[in-house]
């Protein structure tokens, strides 16, 4: 720390100390004293960048750690030893075992106490990591998913109550699971109590927002924001006639009843921290950071990933390690791996900021894969991805709620001999089911007929050809979706981090078309990757004589492979590998106490590589396939055979 950060430091702790100690029995002042002395300088210096030429700035100093000695003293003794527990193994969301299951709490189990009434379910699936999507209380009617909170520190009453959410909280900490929920921090939606205020012209909470008596300002911000609902929100600023009497444009990127908030506002940093605080003492063990890339805006730039977020980020994050340190932070930053990989910590200030951040870049390239068949592109990109810093790991997924765009650049797809425009072409026609042959059952998600761009919806499933296959009774194409799906499940389990199952792909659920017939949603359809939980066909999960049982029993064999393998500790290196056939993908995963290869084959037919990959990994003696129950690997003209879309997890006595 240096001497100036000290100072402050010091000064602060003798006017803070008396306060700890009539609120909190001695160890938990100590508790709180070593870690502010440990992460003073994380929280601190980003704080001063960002406010310290503010005329307020020492008063919102003093009053930023007020609402930490209010939050610390109200945390529950059961989650401070949690704290404890979580700080003698920080790397506890980085074991092989770490599972993730993501669900809306109404379409999974109705309410919160109906899924704490499946939580055996999770347990039997093998889930360590719950995330409930949107559960805070949403604005009725049109709510862009629940993504629109009116109040954060309530749950949609539908849901239950927050009661009801500690509750759940607790049972899940018994059962080995951690909750994750969504915290919406760009905006709030329209009828929140702030933006309320800031309608009846109080300019207090006119400054938590960014509004503009005309068009002067948004015109000129918009000449380089893009628009994310083009098709129904087109624009990012609205006209609202009731503010303020005179009318005022507010800042909507995503739809006119979201507000972005300014966060150029140190009380807005304060109101949320003060948010992220309550959570985080009602049991919730990840705070899933929703928009986060937008919450600084700059003229002249897309206002998305400025410095100014990541600042942002590193004040909450160090902020929280002294509050509530059993909790992180997951970042939803669906952008290239230049901007997103300072979310998880940049050179010289590791673990600093969000400790889970989602790998777009392998879910778009796992489905470019499938659709092509070729590995290259995959192998090319994978090659050239950075590697995440100590303390943090990606989120690994197939797909999540919404919509898949084709985030690959011209530079990436040249290097492999194809056009980037034509590719991201194909892609779209191909999972929209224009292009011949295709397997796929996708629907197009806002498309530009300027551009031709377009983003896919569609569940795994369907995407993956099983809706067709089983609408056309072919056993053959059943077969062949099943193995589709199975393998980019097993991709994800080994990529590195925490694999995520989304509701309903371990029984290999179809778009559901429904969402036409409810006003609220159906311009959006994105709901038809969104269907509610059968859990009729949940029944038949153990019977393998069905697909839903296949799907499922080849998920549980991944997942119990997968749980105590030592090499996919988060920590283990990442090493995609080319082979001498383009339709066989091979990724290294070694670390101090093991190595793995995986194999994949994304060919519909027996694909084959040589043997030498296995010197050149390095594996040992005795190589097993651990997809196999861990039988010998046979090899053929020194060669590994691969059945169609058959991936194989390879590990050997070394």
């Amino acid at each position: 720390m240096s001497s100036a950060s000290r100072s402050v430091f010091e000064a602060l702790t003798q006017r803070l100390a008396p306060a700890l100690a009539a609120r909190c029995a001695p160890r938990d002042v100590d508790l709180f004293l070593i870690r502010l002395e440990r992460y003073f300088e994380d929280l601190y210096l980003p704080l001063v960048q960002l406010y310290g030429e503010a005329a307020d700035w020492h008063h919102q100093f003093e009053a930023l750690f007020a609402q930490m000695v209010d939050a610390y003293a109200a945390r529950p003794e059961p989650l401070r030893l949690l704290d404890l527990e979580r700080q003698c193994t920080p790397d506890w969301f980085g074991q092989p075992n770490m599972v993730g299951y993501v669900c809306y709490s109404d379409l999974f189990a109705g309410t919160l106490t109906g899924v704490r009434e499946r939580v055996s379910y999770l347990q039997e699936l093998g889930v360590t990591y719950l995330h409930l999507m949107p559960v805070l209380k949403a604005r009725p009617g049109a709510s862009d998913g629940g993504y629109a909170v009116m109040d954060y520190r309530a749950v949609n009453p539908a849901l239950g109550n927050m009661a009801d959410l500690q509750a759940l909280a607790s049972e899940l900490h018994k059962s080995g699971i951690s909750l994750c929920i969504d915290l919406v921090i760009n905006h709030t939606a329209k009828e929140h109590e702030w933006a309320q205020g800031a309608i009846a012209g109080e300019e207090k909470y006119l400054n938590y927002y960014y509004t503009f008596p005309d068009r002067t300002l948004p015109d000129a911000y918009e000449h380089t924001l893009p628009e994310v609902f083009p098709d129904f929100a087109p624009g990012n600023f609205s006209w609202y006639p009731a503010i303020a009497e005179s009318g005022r444009w507010v800042w909507t990127t995503f739809n006119e009843f979201q507000w972005d908030l300014n966060y150029t506002n140190p009380t807005v940093f304060r109101e949320m921290l003060d948010i992220m605080f309550f959570l985080a003492n009602q049991g919730v063990d990840i705070l899933r950071l929703d928009a986060v890339p937008f919450i600084w805006k700059r003229m002249g730039t897309n206002c998305q990933n400025e410095p100014e977020v990541y600042l942002l980020i590193q004040a909450f994050r160090g902020l929280m390690r002294v509050v509530a340190p059993a909790v992180i932070f997951k970042a939803e930053a669906i952008t290239p791996p230049k901007y997103l990989l300072p979310y998880l910590g940049v050179k010289n200030t590791v673990g600093k900021e969000c400790e889970l951040a989602y790998n777009n870049q392998l879910m778009v390239l796992l489905w470019s894969t499938l659709a092509t068949r070729k590995v290259t592109l995959m192998t090319h990109v994978l090659h050239d991805m950075p590697r995440v810093l100590l303390g943090s790991t990606w989120i690994t997924y197939i797909r999540n709620h919404d919509d898949i765009g084709w985030a690959i650049t011209d530079e990436d797809a040249a290097a492999v001999g194809e056009n980037g425009f034509l590719h991201r072409q194909f892609l779209i026609d191909f999972y929209n089911n224009t292009f011949p042959g295709s397997f796929a059952k996708g629907a197009l998600f806002q498309y530009n007929p300027v551009t031709r761009d377009a983003r896919i919806s569609g569940t795994t499933a369907s995407l993956a050809g099983l809706e067709a296959a089983v609408a056309k009774q072919d056993d053959y194409e059943i077969d062949l979706a099943v193995r589709r799906i199975l393998l980019l499940h097993s991709i994800i389990m080994v990529y590195g981090g925490i694999p995520l199952i989304y509701m309903g792909d371990e029984l290999g659920l179809f778009n559901d078309r429904s969402y036409l017939s409810d006003s609220t949603n159906a311009e959006d359809n994105r709901w038809m990757h969104r269907p509610p939980m059968d859990w009729t066909k949940a029944k038949s999960r153990h019977d393998s004589t069905n697909i839903v049982g296949r799907i499922y029993k080849g998920l549980l064999n991944l997942l119990a492979a997968r749980k105590y393998e030592p090499a996919l500790h988060y920590l283990g290196l990442i090493q995609p590998m080319w082979t001498d056939n383009d339709h066989v993908f091979a990724l290294l995963r070694r670390n101090p106490k093991g190595r793995l290869l995986l194999l994949a084959n994304f060919h519909e037919s027996e694909q084959s590589v040589t043997a030498d990959l296995l010197q050149y990994s390095d594996l040992g003696g005795n190589v097993r396939n651990l997809l196999a129950e861990g039988s010998l690997l046979t090899l053929a003209d020194g060669r590994i055979h691969l059945a169609p879309y058959e991936s194989m997890w390879l590990a050997g006595d070394k």
